[in-house]
């Protein structure tokens, strides 16, 4: 499949649109805001989409729900949905089983957040450890499914772009001029789904990903031009921890994004500090990431209207107590 039939299968406007009302079942809008603080300390005009705002704290309130709309509308017989995740996939996937009447069974790497896998537990996941890594926990995950008759939910999928694509239709149409946006890059779904609204609306708006150094397999993919897998060191990033990219998002970020930036763990740590002390917001590693990136490149963006996302807010209370303290 070539790059120019993979962006072809990112969801239409009105695929979006209609996605919209599926989510906003378990879920309202969030809200996108100019932080007078955050537009002073990079010396431009800012908006922030909140994502941390939903049920689950992240934007992955939005997918799984749409994804298994779609998957129980075709399909009948299926006995479970399992999955891997670092914690907000996980989330999403018992949200969406809980819905859906069905169990979720979720592989999460050994020494994963504890915060979040209370969450996850608290939906009504059953949580397997396994592994040292996202992937290892992926790869597991997808024995179970084979094993067990379970429907294996990825992390990227066309309907879980869809998703994703609904809090980008909000921002985009609230926000329509904005001159760039800085996504944060896990497994691809929100920089892909970003691609689709923005082409949709026939905006000009340039994307720049985020990624953590400890997590470089999407910037060394994007600069080689194909895929590269990379070890994953990164404590704060962890819902960036991909060892190795996504075929098909791949392909769309080459096709669609202007750029990637590469933030250290020490810049993670300050834009997760600077979000508090600017707007109040706990915010997670992953979701700081993006200001972590607008940071680097501040006197690029002097006079353009520049858009982040927080794109969750689930970290654990003593990580985050010591994000702030140092």
């Amino acid at each position: 499949m070539t790059p120019q039939s993979l962006t072809m299968s990112l969801p239409t406007t009105d695929e979006i649109r209609e996605a919209t009302e599926l989510v906003y079942s378990v879920m309202p809008p969030t809200p996108q805001i100019v932080w007078p603080l955050l537009c002073e300390r990079l010396g431009t005009e800012v908006w922030v989409k909140h994502e941390n705002h939903t049920p689950i704290g992240t934007f992955k309130a939005r997918t799984a729900v749409v994804y298994a709309a779609e998957l129980f509308r075709g399909t009948t017989g299926i006995t479970g949905l399992v999955t891997a995740t670092r914690g907000n996939h996980g989330q999403s996937v018992a949200l969406a089983a809980r819905r859906f009447k069905v169990p979720a069974h979720v592989v999460v790497p050994h020494g994963n957040s504890r915060e979040k896998n209370a969450a996850m537990r608290a939906q009504g996941a059953h949580l397997v450890e396994f592994g040292s890594d996202y992937q290892e926990a992926k790869e597991h995950s997808q024995k179970l499914a084979q094993e067990h008759g379970w429907h294996f939910v990825p992390g990227y999928h066309r309907d879980i772009v869809k998703g994703v694509a609904t809090y980008w239709l909000e921002f985009f149409s609230a926000v329509a001029n904005l001159d760039v946006v800085y996504v944060p890059i896990g497994q691809g779904s929100g920089i892909c789904a970003c691609s689709a609204v923005r082409n949709g609306m026939n905006l000009k708006t340039k994307i720049v990903g985020a990624v953590a150094q400890g997590a470089p397999a999407y910037a060394l993919s994007f600069e080689a031009g194909r895929k590269i897998a990379a070890p994953v060191t990164t404590i704060l990033g962890d819902g960036m921890a991909c060892r190795v990219p996504d075929d098909e998002s791949l392909a769309v970020i080459l096709q669609n994004v202007n750029h990637i930036v590469q933030v250290s763990e020490e810049e993670i740590r300050q834009a997760m500090k600077i979000y508090f002390t600017d707007t109040h917001n706990a915010v997670e590693g992953a979701g700081a990431a993006g200001l972590a990136a607008a940071l680097k490149e501040k006197q690029a963006l002097i006079g353009k209207r520049v858009g982040l996302v927080i794109s969750g807010g689930n970290v654990d209370h003593d990580v985050f107590a010591k994000v702030l303290q140092d």
